[in-house]
């Protein structure tokens, strides 16, 4: 049966967009937001009949235009030509789970009832989300700033019969959709086409997607992390929590404690060891990954404050009789924050990496790239290559977006956040991390079987044993890439009830 959700004015959660992310979600709209929706498009209808005065997107032109006012018999076609003249986009499609999320967090903007929107419209964004119609949208057109306005623009173009759509796997026309499901076009009416394109939804839908998969990464790095230490026969005393109360950085904190709790009943961490210290990568994984767990807690305060926030222009307050033209689309909160998530996540695989590194390097009684008869077989050498090419990217995708601006309609938006471009440098840094890791693991399960007969905590050895049954243990040479694309789907899809028990970390 299908996960339910629905659209209504309470404040969303983690919990609430972790289902929206599940692929089997369906949405419908709450009668109080049906209510707001309505209240406002009637307020807006009688504005428009009863007023003289420009009203900014609604009789005027846009950007720079606002200067221009537009007829009344007009109102409706300037809205149709908003959505068909902004569709920009260029470059490669975005991925039909990042349209599906653009679907949902329109729909939920428009909800609270200050857009000015019909219910028609909102409803239609919900249609397209449960029926899986999603919209061709485009990477490159967004300056996150007067809203995502290139992207939503292909976003909306099939609610008025326009552009194409991704459809039980198969690229057809809008047209050939709407007939499909027995749907007639949409016609805008005054302000709706603004609507649908100021806001924030394409950053958001990357940055929702980015922050949900980044709490699972770090969880995983701990957990695998965890494994490397036991592996490379490293030292406990780095976790113990007195080192930690006397520098209270949370995150750091709360790593220490995970990663004990991880290696608790561990034959491996409490043995003699012939080392008196291991290198920073093992040393240091609290206050590094710990650094990481406090950036994403504040990044997934600014996505839940963007989720649970209208972002168009102008915006409309009934009660109070106005219509105010301010900047609620500006995606600078986004903007920095996703870079501030690129920085965070690539510390975990640039960390994860040296891990990775250190035990093919045939120290600690390990053999050189952990395969038996080096020389004839390579082993595990050439998976860190690969990582090590990954977190390179990664330190390149880390140069921050946020810092640039170039000026756009004739200098009326001389501002930019660039928070499109942020958001999507974050979407290949947290895949890349998956790959990163999923090396990690794939090293640390093959090392830990030259430790043979100690054995790790139960908790690991359950997770080893997990990931055994996807990829074996390497006797000699084999097609490694194969392994790689396995683990990286496990690291996807295990439950994490088995990586980090009732640990909360955030």
């Amino acid at each position: 049966m299908s996960a339910q959700h629905t659209i209504s004015p309470r404040v969303l959660g983690l919990s609430d967009l972790g289902k929206i992310l599940q692929g089997d979600c369906q949405l419908n709209l709450s009668q109080e937001s049906k209510t707001r929706i309505l209240r406002c498009r009637e307020y807006l209808d009688k504005k428009i009949s009863s007023t003289s005065e420009p009203l900014y997107g609604i009789n005027t032109g846009f950007g720079s235009l606002y200067n221009k006012n537009i007829s009344k018999e007009d109102l409706e076609r300037l809205q149709d030509n908003l959505v068909k003249s902004h569709a920009c986009g260029t470059g490669p499609e975005i991925p039909s789970e990042i349209v599906k999320l653009m679907l949902f967090l329109k729909a939920q903007s428009l909800s609270y009832g200050y857009s000015g929107v019909q219910l028609e419209t909102v409803e239609r964004l919900i249609d397209f989300y449960n029926h899986n119609v999603f919209p061709k949208v485009y990477e490159m057109g967004s300056l996150g700033a007067s809203g995502d306005l290139a992207p939503l623009a292909h976003l909306s173009l099939p609610l008025i019969g326009l552009g194409e759509v991704e459809f039980k796997g198969k690229t057809i026309s809008s047209g050939e959709m709407l007939e499909h499901l027995h749907w007639n076009p949409l016609h805008f009416k005054a302000k709706e086409g603004l609507a649908l394109l100021n806001g924030t939804q394409f950053m958001g839908a990357f940055g929702m997607w980015c922050t949900l998969h980044a709490h699972r990464l770090l969880t995983l790095a701990n957990t695998i992390a965890a494994l490397s230490l036991d592996a490379f026969d490293g030292r406990p005393e780095p976790f113990d929590q007195k080192v930690h109360a006397i520098r209270p950085q949370k995150g750091q904190w709360k790593v220490a404690n995970h990663i004990s709790q991880l290696l608790k009943g561990s034959q491996l961490i409490s043995q003699t060891k012939k080392h008196i210290q291991d290198p920073y990568s093992f040393r240091c994984i609290p206050q590094v990954h710990g650094a990481s767990l406090d950036s994403i807690h504040y990044v997934t305060e600014v996505i839940l404050a963007e989720v649970n926030g209208v972002t168009d222009n102008p915006n409309i307050f009934p009660d109070d009789d106005q219509i105010i033209s301010a900047g609620n689309f500006h995606g600078q909160p986004l903007a920095l924050s996703m870079d501030f998530l690129c920085i965070a996540l690539a510390e975990l695989g640039s960390i994860s990496e040296r891990r990775t590194y250190q035990l093919i390097s045939g120290t600690r009684e390990l053999p050189n790239y952990l395969v038996a008869n080096p020389g004839i077989n390579s082993g595990l050498m050439i998976p860190q290559y690969t990582a090590a090419s990954l977190v390179s990217q990664n330190k390149q995708l880390s140069t921050p977006a946020s810092v640039d601006s170039i000026v756009s309609s004739n200098g009326q938006e001389d501002h930019v956040s660039m928070g499109a471009n942020a958001a999507l440098k974050a979407y290949r840094v947290t895949n890349n991390v998956y790959s990163i890791l999923s090396i990690e693991l794939i090293t640390a399960c093959q090392a830990l079987q030259f430790r043979r007969p100690l054995r790790s905590s139960p908790r690991l050895e359950e997770f080893v044993n997990t990931f055994r049954g996807i990829v074996p243990f390497m006797e000699s040479d084999r097609l490694l890439h194969n392994d790689m694309v396995s683990a990286e789907k496990f690291l996807k899809e295990v439950t994490l009830g088995i990586v980090d028990g009732d640990e909360r970390l955030f």
